[in-house]
């Protein structure tokens, strides 16, 4: 039997930078459990046919700056550093993102009813408060006014979500979605303001390998065996602290770190009592089906990535690529991902769904009619967004604090249930690894 201070599960992002951080440390050893046969999961890349294709768009927003100088010294040099070419297609014409600033362009209805709806939740807020846990639905129209969540907020959010945005809190937001001045918003109806709203307004892209870049970075900054691929776990006893692993066999821990999904971990994991079954029932999530195209074609488009709120488009976002980092496409091609949300469990037509796409990117003039398809390939992410409906805080409480009672943490976008970017990743898997060792 393997023995261990602390066992990883998940070798993303969170899972490396708590071993590598353990390190730092230097009081408690640890291993790396990864069922992939390379380092990263999500934050990952494949090689296709030419292209470097991550899972989805993948980019680095950096913001705190022990996580920037980390990831910059991580990818040494390997590095662009970009400002923000996003814009929504709507009724035919391009706006610049965040959509609640930039109606400048979009047909005279259309910015009229944005701009007179927003002029009212100033001027004649409705009396009724919002109370201290809104639905996202009524937030939205307190903020925005009816006609930007008409042609906008609504539309795309329901395609995200794959839910009534009434029953969605506002947990979830945050820095991901910007709140525009009154002046702005009157500006951005007036003229094509360029001032860039939100927490991605910049990123980095490594300029060689996609994504991978990353933590293939993080995973050489470990020990010699402390990081084990193509190893998936199958089982947990809390109580006993003995995991088992495929092709390794039990591993005997005295702490436990999950970065794996939370529901994927609950359904390996024993003892759970009744109150934590119950929690795991009501963990909701959807699944974002990734189409990777590479075309036959240079620069299909000039921006990074652009959303799609209409619902006769399938795709919620489409994204380039090869304007993250010319060598993530051939020479004379340009590589993009389209994104579409499914409840998890429905069934798809990947061929069907196909056709929909290149008939929608089309429709757009994203694509000519003349364009060679010279690459495909689908990277479906089963568990993509968590759901933050009314259950969900009492859910994960209730989950979190049994597992601590068993010497288990469970940390980064997945395994603490949250809606996060790569960099809180990085940091979480920090302060994981520094909580650990002051308990040591």
């Amino acid at each position: 039997m393997i023995k261990t201070d602390v066992l990883i599960l998940g070798g993303g992002l969170a899972g490396l930078s708590a071993a590598y951080h353990l390190n730092q440390g230097g009081r408690l050893g640890s291993l790396v459990l990864e069922k992939n046969p390379r380092p990263g999961g999500l934050a990952g890349s494949i090689n296709h046919e030419g292209f470097v294709f991550d899972h989805t768009g993948h980019l680095l927003h950096l913001h705190d700056s022990y996580g920037e100088k980390l990831v910059m010294e991580l990818l040494a040099g390997n590095v662009a550093s970009h400002q923000r070419k996003s814009w929504i297609y709507l009724a035919g014409r391009y706006a610049r993102y965040p959509f609640q600033a930039n109606t400048y362009g979009l047909p005279d209805r259309v910015i009229e009813e944005c701009v007179l709806g927003f002029l009212k939740t100033i001027h004649r807020p409705p009396k009724r408060g919002l109370g201290s846990d809104p639905s996202f639905k009524d937030w939205c129209l307190r903020q925005f006014g009816e006609g930007i969540c008409r042609h906008f907020m609504f539309p795309y959010n329901e395609k995200l979500w794959r839910m009534p945005l009434a029953k969605l809190t506002t947990q979830w937001q945050g820095r991901f979605i910007p709140r525009p001045k009154t002046s702005e918003v009157l500006r951005g109806a007036l003229m094509e303001q360029k001032e860039l709203f939100g927490y991605n307004a910049a990123f980095r892209y490594p300029v060689r390998g996609g994504i991978q870049a990353l933590p293939d970075a993080l995973a050489a900054r470990l020990e010699a065996g402390q990081f084990l691929a193509g190893h998936a776990v199958v089982s947990v006893d809390l109580r006993e602290r003995v995991a088992v692993a495929r092709g390794v066999g039990e591993i005997s821990y005295k702490r436990l770190v999950n970065t794996v999904p939370l529901p994927q971990f609950l359904d390996l994991a024993s003892p759970l009592p009744a109150s934590v079954l119950e929690a795991r029932r009501k963990l909701r999530w959807n699944t974002v089906y990734c189409l990777n195209l590479g075309v036959g074609r240079p620069d299909v488009s000039e921006k990074h990535w652009i959303y799609f709120p209409e619902k006769k488009y399938p795709f919620y976002r489409v994204g380039f690529y090869n304007n993250f980092s010319k060598l993530a496409a051939p020479k004379g091609a340009s590589s993009l991902y389209i994104e579409l949300s499914r409840k998890p469990g429905e069934r798809i037509d990947l061929k069907r769904m196909e056709n929909a796409i290149l008939r929608g990117l089309r429709g757009s003039g994203l694509l000519k009619s003349s364009d060679k398809i010279i690459a495909k390939l689908w990277t479906p992410i089963p568990c993509a967004y968590v759901v933050y409906d009314f259950d969900r805080t009492r859910a994960v409480e209730a989950i979190f604090a049994h597992l601590k009672r068993m010497g288990a943490d469970s940390i980064g976008r997945y395994g603490a249930w949250k809606y996060s970017f790569m960099e809180e990743a990085v940091l979480d898997g920090k302060r994981c690894a520094e909580n650990l060792g002051l308990s040591a």
